[in-house]
């Protein structure tokens, strides 16, 4: 059992610092997983006969008289030539050491430190030399530090930090009693569970006894966000777990699951949870661009502490608008706020790629494994092309040729530097377009380019020595040209560091502009290791099916569970029917657009209503509402665009409301409008999705097939059939909200009764029917709605 664990990593992240916050030296979030190869490497190369590496280290300290266990790892620890025990901490960053703040050097000495008082104590040792290594990422420049302290030494600098620590150590004491007690109370926040909820929550909480990782399909309306949450939460007051993580794609789900905390919250609970918010939306607008002007910044460390007692005083659940007030009335940045923050509380709410993100996850909780932490992902079904899209980067030549043409105007001997560095990269990818694309394009190899490798490398050298001088007034605006595009190559050069045989490097060239991309494949691997740093995890959607799929691609299939519930909702209040007298395929679409408007306006001639249209593409999609309305000149409808803005979503949403105009939506499957958005009763009472939903053929799709043809023999089931019907689960999914909603579910394509796709039906998909003609189809849609003339939330 978890009791009061403490990575040693976080207790010097809150005691030693003071004054300013700098974003770009205390994100280091960046190289960290860098770092852990840098780590191999250098543990690797040790010679001396009894090296120890990834020593593990704890001690049990007592405050308020509560015991906490402070651990971690010491990366390497040997013997030298005089019999002096050495310990050594292996420090990473992109940033010459001489860059380094000198509260960042304090941290990294007082951590090394620690480990050594801890050594001197369980070796029983009078002194101990203390070795920091620091390796500069962009250069591999590597520099050594080094001193020897006395046992004494050590013991006095630890008492030290734990004294600044006590205080924090009661503030998240005080915090957990006050949430266990609330929990030996708390009752599910229902009068009762709906059909299969108490099952799925029992098996949340089975899961995290175990410390197993469970894929969960439940069906909508079972009521998934509190049938994890609050199991979730009642391991805590057992002492199973102290944190929890939700992890969500979507802003909507991260609202559902506030409301959740809140709902717990009515019924008694005190717990603290958070919101985490992206940097980029959650800063304010009147923080100037320079650190060293930003008044949110200056002095952050000193004003931390008494944010944080103040904020903790008075809130339990820390929203976006929380963070937001209590950071202006301290004048803290409210990004790094929410962070410090979150270290404090019990459920932290965020989005995938604070955990499964290599540039940009949670280094404070996720550098390395703590079984006192559990993760929660929900609509798990968007975490494979989520997290395939966070280990690809991709760089153009335009990204350079654009660079120089706007630093023309400046002048300096270090920009003339960076102009020979930006050529050197054009002139690599025009030389690599050259010998590469004389016969097609796009052309996939096995390999990451070194040479493209080596000038981004050189080029993000020479920008970090340009940036050692603080720029002039005059050339600030350079610095903000250079920067966007010194990030994209760090990420290429940094995804580079995870490449093995599940990436391909793409080379196009497109109106002649040249892209190299490393595709990666398959982010099972990834997923599976960031999944290891809790202590189990459950994913759960309305739509994971074929579970062996998601087991496969999300890293589980030899360590999880499964577990489906079935739909909680009377079958017999959706009809699904499955018109064959339509061919969707690219081939047969004009010639059989006929017969698809005759079926939808069949379908929506059966009763007046608001529903929703879904096709495959928004080239599809135009054609057949070009035809449809000059058809059904006198009905009213509304169409997804390629980009709408959040007004242009909910002015699509608002035409939906109870008691408006009926109205046909036209939109597109896998969009913003076929998953995570709740119609309920007469909001909306059928939807029609044309075709099986497959992806349209490219060539990055078609590796993705030839590479699982390889490694699991379903190449076009996993890159195309799966993920299209997963798109056509979501959208089907829209109609039924409720147990007194009633709707159709009108699937038109041949292939739908083929066995190819009728067997990945649901359960409650199982009673399809199959129209052939739209009389045949007017019939089964008269009959229906007959059946239910007198459901009140369609009268």
């Amino acid at each position: 059992m978890a009791h009061n664990r403490i990575g040693i990593r976080e207790f010097v992240e809150l005691t030693v610092r003071t004054g300013d916050l700098n974003p770009i030296t205390s994100n280091s979030n960046n190289t960290a997983i860098i770092g852990s190869q840098i780590h191999r490497k250098l543990q690797a190369a040790h010679r001396e006969p009894d090296y120890e590496k990834e020593v593990y280290l704890k001690t049990t300290v007592t405050v308020e008289d509560e015991d906490y266990q402070l651990e971690g790892r010491a990366d390497g620890v040997w013997t030298d030539g005089d019999k002096t025990l050495t310990v050594e901490e292996i420090k990473t960053s992109a940033r010459p050491w001489e860059e380094c703040t000198q509260n960042t050097k304090d941290r990294y000495w007082a951590q090394a430190r620690i480990y050594g008082h801890l050594l001197c104590q369980q070796r029983h040792l009078d002194h101990a030399t203390i070795t920091l290594v620091y390796v500069q990422t962009s250069t591999d420049t590597v520099t050594r530090f080094s001193e020897t302290k006395t046992a004494a030494e050590l013991a006095d600098d630890f008492t030290d930090l734990l004294t600044e620590f006590t205080d924090w150590l009661k503030l998240r004491s005080d915090i957990i009693k006050r949430r266990n007690k609330s929990i030996d109370k708390l009752d599910f926040p229902f009068p009762e569970y709906r059909a299969g909820q108490h099952e799925f929550a029992a098996a949340v909480y089975k899961a995290i006894y175990s410390s197993a990782r469970l894929f969960v399909q439940a069906p909508t309306g079972t009521g998934k966000t509190i049938s994890t949450l609050f199991p979730t939460v009642k391991a805590m007051g057992s002492g199973l777990i102290q944190r929890a993580f939700y992890l969500t794609a979507k802003q909507s789900t991260r609202r559902v699951a506030e409301q959740a905390m809140a709902l717990m919250a009515g019924s008694g609970l005190k717990a603290k949870s958070i919101t985490l918010t992206a940097k980029d939306t959650i800063t304010f607008a009147d923080e100037p661009d320079d650190p060293s002007q930003n008044p949110y910044m200056l002095g952050y460390y000193d004003r931390l502490k008494p944010a944080l007692h103040d904020l903790l005083a008075h809130e339990d659940q820390i929203t976006r608008s929380v963070i937001e007030a209590y950071a202006r009335k301290h004048t803290v940045d409210p990004f790094e706020f929410s962070l410090d923050a979150s270290l404090f509380c019990d459920v932290i709410i965020c989005d995938y790629n604070y955990l499964f993100d290599p540039l940009v996850f949670l280094q404070r909780f996720f550098s390395d494994a703590d079984d006192s932490q559990f993760f929660l992902v929900d609509e798990a079904h968007n975490l494979v092309s989520r997290a395939r899209a966070m280990y690809t980067a991709s760089i153009t030549d335009q990204d350079f040729t654009n660079l120089k043409q706007a630093l023309v105007p400046y002048k300096g001997a270090a920009l003339t530097k960076l102009r020979r560095a930006i050529t050197r990269i054009v002139n690599t990818l025009s030389a690599i377009a050259d010998q590469r694309l004389m016969k097609q394009s796009p052309v996939f190899e096995e390999a990451p380019l070194d040479d493209l490798t080596n000038v981004l490398a050189k080029f993000t050298e020479t920008v970090h020595d340009w940036l050692a001088e603080p720029p002039t007034p005059a050339l600030q605006p350079a610095v903000d040209l250079v920067l966007p595009v010194f990030f994209l190559a760090n990420q290429y050069l940094r995804i580079g560091d995870f490449y093995d045989e599940t990436f391909k490097t793409e080379i196009a060239k497109d109106h002649g502009v040249v892209t190299v991309k490393e595709l990666c494949l398959d982010p099972s691997h990834f997923v599976d290791e960031s999944l290891k740093k809790g202590r189990g995890a459950v994913l759960f959607s309305a739509t994971l099916s074929p579970m062996p799929y998601f087991q496969k691609l999300l890293g589980g299939v030899d360590n999880s569970l499964t577990y489906a519930l079935p739909s909680p909702f009377d079958p017999q209040n959706q009809a699904v029917i499955v018109d064959t007298s339509v061919n969707t395929t690219y081939r047969r679409r004009e010639q059989d657009l006929p017969q698809l408007i005759a079926s939808l306006t069949t379908l929506v001639s059966a009763k007046k209503g608001h529903y929703l249209f879904f096709f495959p593409s928004y080239a599809y999609l135009k054609i057949a509402y070009a035809a449809f309305t000059a058809a059904n000149p006198t009905l009213k409808t509304c169409v997804q665009e390629n980009a709408m803005t959040e007004a242009d979503r909910q002015a699509f949403l608002d035409h939906f409301k109870a008691g408006q105009e009926p109205v046909i939506g036209f939109a597109v499957l896998g969009g913003i409008f076929a998953e995570g958005i709740d119609l309920r009763g007469a909001q909306l009472i059928g939807v029609a999705i044309v075709s099986v939903g497959l992806p349209g053929l490219n060539a990055e799709t078609d590796q993705l097939r030839d590479y699982f043809d390889q490694n699991a023999g379903q190449g076009f089931a996993y890159a195309y059939q799966l993920p299209g019907f997963n798109n056509v689960l979501q959208a089907g999914g829209r109609v039924i909200r409720g147990a007194k909603d009633v709707g159709v579910i009108l699937l038109i394509d041949e292939r739908f009764v083929t066995p190819r796709y009728a067997r990945l039906f649901p359960d409650h998909w199982t009673h399809a029917q199959v129209s052939r003609n739209p009389a045949q189809l007017a019939q089964l849609l008269t009959h229906f709605w007959e059946a239910h003339h007198e459901d009140p939330a369609h009268a």
